[in-house]
């Protein structure tokens, strides 16, 4: 009999690439023998619902064709159910496709990924009945995205610049209080994020050293600083050596319960929940072909 597998894309992914990138590992996937389930979610929620009902239902492997967002939405799907999880990376950042080394520009090289069906176990970290693959975020990257998503205009991009000088203009370091598996701290501070991976954002490595598979969780702090350095600091993020900045810890730790008054958090790119929030590592939770 035949493998059984199901595909969900985002068509609207990388500026539409998605569409055409699903497209072409829909024809290799299937040209391969593989029997595949072809679907779409008129949104999140929807897309959800039938990638639960496709595993549910028994399908080898849940497949998803867009960005990290997507990978985010699949991982609720598959998480600790042993049914692995496909990329073919179509979006803007694709974190999640670095940490595999998988083909970000080849939709049919991704695909073959699927059908060679070799695997990696990995974390996922854990707050409630969510899960996430790379980082959450919980200071002013995430008080931008909250911003930003409040916003109508402009698209794209230039809607998260447009936020990040708003917010720099107002910002003042955030009042967090933390619990370290069991160790109190309250200290201010410009961004607390917690890795299960190394970088989020297209490629800014704020968990540096973060493995996905250690069973523990990366918590970073970067404590307070003027807004000149803090703007200095970032382009850093991106090659990981803002770890010498004398404001940066980084701790390593089982679960972290993270509270900050009026934040909302965001883990993979995507709306997470309000602080306070208690995140766990969960061991082995997720296969991902790799």
């Amino acid at each position: 009999m035949a493998r059984e597998i199901a595909l969900i894309t985002n068509p609207t992914a990388g500026k539409g690439k998605g569409g055409r990138y699903g497209d072409a590992a829909l024809g290799r996937l299937r040209d391969s023998g593989l029997v595949v389930r072809n679907l779409q979610g008129r949104d999140g929620d929807e897309a959800l619902d039938l990638a639960r009902a496709c595993v549910s239902d028994g399908v080898e492997a849940l497949v998803v064709c867009g960005g990290d967002g997507l990978v985010h939405l699949g991982a609720q799907a598959v998480a600790g159910t042993g049914v692995p999880l496909g990329i073919i990376p179509a979006g803007t950042g694709n974190d999640v496709a670095r940490y595999f080394g998988l083909p970000r520009k080849d939709p049919v090289a991704a695909a073959d990924r699927v059908i060679a069906s070799r695997t990696r176990t990995i974390d996922l970290a854990r707050a409630g009945s969510k899960v996430f693959v790379t980082v959450l975020a919980a200071g002013f990257d995430a008080v931008v995205n909250e911003r930003a998503n409040e916003m109508s205009w402009p698209r794209g991009q230039m809607r998260y610049n447009i936020a990040t000088l708003a917010e720099l203009r107002t910002f003042r370091p955030l009042r967090f209080s933390l619990d370290l598996d069991g160790r109190a701290l309250s200290l201010d501070a410009m961004v607390v994020a917690v890795g299960n991976g190394p970088s989020y954002g297209g490629g800014l490595r704020i968990a540096e050293g973060a493995l996905l598979d250690d069973g523990l969780l990366d918590v970073v702090i970067i404590k307070e600083m003027t807004k000149a350095k803090l703007v200095r600091t970032y382009p850093r993020l991106f090659s990981g050596t803002h770890v010498t900045v004398p404001e940066y810890e980084h701790h390593r730790m089982r679960s972290v319960t993270v509270a900050a008054p009026g934040v909302v958090s965001y883990a993979d790119g995507e709306r997470f929940g309000e602080l306070p929030l208690t995140i766990t590592c969960e061991p082995g939770a997720m296969a991902v072909f790799a």
